[in-house]
């Protein structure tokens, strides 16, 4: 059975959104930069990211806890190439960090070609495939991954957790070929711990290979799901592993040591990185038949789809749908679980709670 939606608008959404962040500390800045990014997650069906979950992680990891500073402002520390910056975050609001950064990417993939901008003591910044998908639309080929906040996945045949579920997020410029951007966005374990959570409540079953117990044997049982597994076995290990030898190279902490606050002379923050590239860059003006690089685009990925294919999906295609019934509907979508969350939050702000049958609902 379909569920049932209501139809928040988007202004009612920020407003709450902004008045929690600002409840915490955060500047007016901070709170309008967390209102867009959880829009725009709700927007586009990003339920595991929306701003029930990016306020619950600004109390386990963020303004609630030692990771996050609100009002922190970003320091451009010194680099002798113009194009490659970095940045420390000094635990800045991850959504405020991340948005300025891949800004300044674009800017500089204006003037060079290609813009980097890596952040060292940084803040959980939720959705990669969020910040990505923006620079796409704008016509950019734009690339982030990060090390999350805790280590919760085990290293190809290891035990013990000591990567993070670290994701990687693309996004390529494919509005005219498509009318949307590909974007393809993945964490690097086969499952998110949320979902364990999630499969804990409802009494289902993990798949095979996902995670481990406390003694590192396979486990489907949600309940002794101690630790997670990366996706692909050694390929998602490398993958994951990627992000922490990254955030290594910028000054980034010890994976396990990552949100386990203690006056040890370490690092307890994660780290992020940035890169955009401008397709004039990657341009070799020899494309067949004559196309152009956007008609060229289409003619790859028609070719991919030919015959038998025509059914397969895009990555981004299931968020560009999303963001298209949120329009036609005319507002965010969100269930009634969901509004009760919300209500919560409105509580602690001491804002007026939503009453559900003031909103619309759609199926």
């Amino acid at each position: 059975m379909a569920e049932t939606y209501h139809i928040v608008p988007e202004s009612t959404h920020n407003e709450l959104v902004v008045a929690a962040y600002r409840h915490r500390g955060f500047t007016q800045d901070e709170a309008r930069d967390a209102a867009r990014f959880c829009a725009e997650a709700a927007r586009h069906g990003i339920r595991t990211h929306n701003a029930i979950k990016a306020l619950h992680l600004d109390h386990l990891f963020g303004s609630g806890s030692q990771g996050c500073v609100p009002g922190a402002e970003i320091e451009v520390l010194q680099s002798r190439f113009p194009a490659c910056l970095v940045w420390n975050g000094n635990r800045k609001l991850g959504q405020s960090v991340a948005y300025r950064a891949m800004e300044k990417c674009m800017n500089l993939a204006d003037e060079y070609g290609v813009g980097i901008v890596s952040v060292d003591n940084a803040f959980h910044y939720l959705w990669g495939g969020g910040y990505v998908m923006e620079a796409a639309k704008k016509g950019y080929i734009a690339y982030t991954n990060c090390t999350a906040a805790l280590t919760e996945v085990v290293p190809f045949k290891g035990k013990l957790p000591t990567l993070g579920t670290n994701p990687h997020s693309w996004g390529f410029p494919t509005v005219e070929a498509l009318g949307y951007p590909v974007v393809i966005d993945w964490a690097t374990s086969v499952v998110a711990m949320g979902r364990v959570q999630q499969f804990k409540r409802e009494g289902k079953t993990l798949p095979p290979d996902a995670a481990v117990d406390a003694e590192g044997r396979p486990t489907t049982d949600p309940e002794k799901a101690a630790a997670l597994l990366p996706f692909g076995a050694h390929k998602g290990y490398g993958l994951s592993l990627i992000n922490e030898l990254v955030a290594a190279l910028v000054g980034g902490s010890l994976p396990t040591l990552r949100s386990r606050w203690a006056d040890d002379g370490d690092k307890h923050t994660p780290n992020f990185f940035f890169q955009v590239i401008h397709p004039d860059a990657l341009d070799g003006g020899n494309f067949a038949r004559g196309r152009t690089q956007n008609e060229n685009l289409k003619a790859v990925l028609e070719d991919i789809f030919q015959g038998g294919n025509s059914d397969c999906v895009l990555p981004g295609q299931i968020e560009a749908e999303a963001a298209a019934r949120s329009a036609e509907a005319g507002g965010l979508l969100f269930s009634p679980a969901e509004i009760e969350a919300f209500n919560e939050i409105a509580a602690e702000c001491g804002r007026p709670s939503w009453d559900p049958a003031s909103f619309k609902t759609t199926g």
